[in-house]
């Protein structure tokens, strides 16, 4: 797959379909669209197309920083990327990009920059300025410019919808089964290995500090996580905990993972953890002592869990 990061860096010259939208979370309704727009390329010999925007609309226009997404962008491209889309562009979404009247937006980016032969759209799509023109319009546009519109249903579009909001709501609650379910894949969280305060050392629990860099990331609900890592090209599976540690006396959020089978220094890496089920709530613990049985009960649980679910 290529991607590419603005409309204007998209230069091949072939026919394309193409679908447009957020994508967040590349859950299986999104993927029933996507593999629509990928079969649809491969029947009349197109260049497959998914356009999105980063930032999100609601971060420009509405200002609004409270937005949670459930992928990062470099998440989301290597999902979309196993599902056979041949191009992504990811334009950046400005107040200026906002302003482009619904004529240019299909004139000037849709059939003159992406080629369309087809878009596929959902029932309800709104562009333009001000959001103003809609399919109808799409449908006219088509009819001038030469290109298919193909609309998608609204129980499709009903599907993706409550997915979204399902997944959202399962992860403020902690419920990564659930998620995972509704993804079709396990949770993602992506970041850089850090220098923590070293408590886990002084437990015999040493653990990996992870930073995450996009502040618009949707973090699963403070708790103790069993997840999986990729570390050298070897599968490695280990507990998160996901909170403040009071028991220490923290106060900050940190995301600590202690690896079950895995020693070596891990400092300044890039680490994905997959999510695989929340083992408990954070706690505060009477003293260190508590908290390392507690955690060696973690450790005996998620090797059983392991044993049972090979």
């Amino acid at each position: 797959m290529d991607i590419y990061k603005s409309l204007t860096s998209y230069k091949k010259k072939n026919s394309s379909v193409v679908t447009i939208g957020t994508f967040d979370g590349v859950h299986m309704g999104h993927k029933a669209i996507l593999t629509q727009l990928v079969n649809a390329a491969k029947n009349e010999n197109l260049a497959s197309i998914l356009l999105t925007f980063f930032p999100h609309p609601r971060m420009v226009l509405q200002k609004d920083s409270s937005v949670r997404l459930i992928n990062t962008i470099k998440e989301r491209s290597e999902i979309i990327e196993q599902t056979g889309v041949s191009n992504l562009i990811i334009h950046p979404f400005t107040k200026e990009f906002s302003r482009l009247t619904a004529l240019e937006f299909v004139r000037d980016i849709l059939v003159n920059q992406l080629h369309i032969k087809k878009i596929i759209i959902g029932y309800d799509h709104q562009f333009g300025r001000n959001r103003t023109a809609t399919i109808k319009d799409l449908r006219e546009f088509g009819k001038t410019y030469d290109f298919e519109v193909v609309e998608i249903t609204a129980q499709q579009l009903q599907n993706v919808a409550i997915s979204s909001t399902k997944i959202r709501k399962a992860l403020e609650e902690g419920n990564v089964q659930t998620t995972n379910q509704y993804l079709g894949y396990p949770f993602i969280l992506s970041g850089k290995i850090v220098k923590g305060k070293g408590i886990g050392k002084t437990l015999a629990f040493p653990t990996a500090n992870l930073k995450i860099k996009e502040d618009y990331k949707l973090i699963p609900k403070n708790g103790v996580y069993l997840v999986k890592s990729v570390i050298s090209e070897k599968e490695v599976f280990g507990l998160t905990n996901i909170g403040t540690n009071p028991t220490v006396g923290g106060i900050h959020k940190t995301i600590e993972t202690y690896f079950l089978d895995y020693k070596n220094d891990l400092y300044d890496q890039d680490i994905q953890l997959h999510f695989i089920k929340r083992i408990r709530e954070e706690k505060t613990f009477y003293s260190k002592e508590a908290l390392k049985t507690a955690i060696k009960e973690d450790e005996l649980f998620a090797r059983d869990y392991l044993k049972i679910n090979e």
